[in-house]
């Protein structure tokens, strides 16, 4: 990574980890519910039977709504979980049970699966900085999506969640960055490629 490029993702990191800490409750509890909506029609349209979710950290557009929902409707959820070498494994969940993680971050209670596993699922859902119109997401930093998401032959397709001010018309991109599929955001499903 070049210093310009990594100076230019820490300060757009900086930014909108700073915009969404100082959005008011009304305004999370608005997204929350129609981020709800979106996911649940998400998942419906495409009838998803399996996903690969993340527990919200609390400044996260909050999924937990969605994944109480997706349990209830006999949706198969798997969460990751952090591993040492920078990858990540799987378990089952309803979001009932958690704990925190290596790296602070919420974490899933269950029987750990192999990041195999991953290749099972009808959809991926991950967490994202921001993501451009080109379908290039910025994560936080830490690369455990870039990796898995990398890793894998034959992925389902990516959608990262995020605000609608997250969608930018570019973001900074370096070699090992993963595109998504598409992005799911409180007002809109966006599909980038098919």
């Amino acid at each position: 990574m070049t210093a310009d490029l990594g100076n230019e993702k820490r300060a757009l990191r900086a930014e909108l980890r700073q915009r969404r800490r100082t959005r008011t409750t009304t305004e999370r509890d608005t997204d929350t519910a129609s981020l709800t909506a979106t996911l649940q029609r998400f998942v419906q349209e495409r009838q998803v039977r399996s996903l690969a979710l993340y527990l919200s950290a609390p400044d996260e557009p909050d999924v937990r709504p969605f994944l109480r929902w997706a349990h209830e409707q006999g949706v198969r959820v798997l969460l990751p979980i952090t591993r040492e070498d920078g990858l990540l494994d799987w378990a089952v969940g309803d979001g009932a049970t958690e704990q925190q993680g290596l790296h602070g971050m919420p974490e899933v209670v269950g029987e750990v699966l192999s990041p195999l596993a991953l290749g099972d699922v009808d959809a991926i859902l991950t967490p994202a900085a921001a993501v451009g119109h080109d379908g290039c997401r910025m994560g936080w930093g830490r690369g455990y999506y870039d990796k898995t998401l990398g890793s894998m032959a034959n992925r389902p397709p990516v959608y990262a969640v995020i605000f609608d001010a997250e969608y930018l018309d570019e973001v900074p991109r370096e070699a090992h960055d993963e595109p998504v599929d598409g992005i799911i955001t409180p007002s809109r499903i966006i599909t980038f490629r098919s």
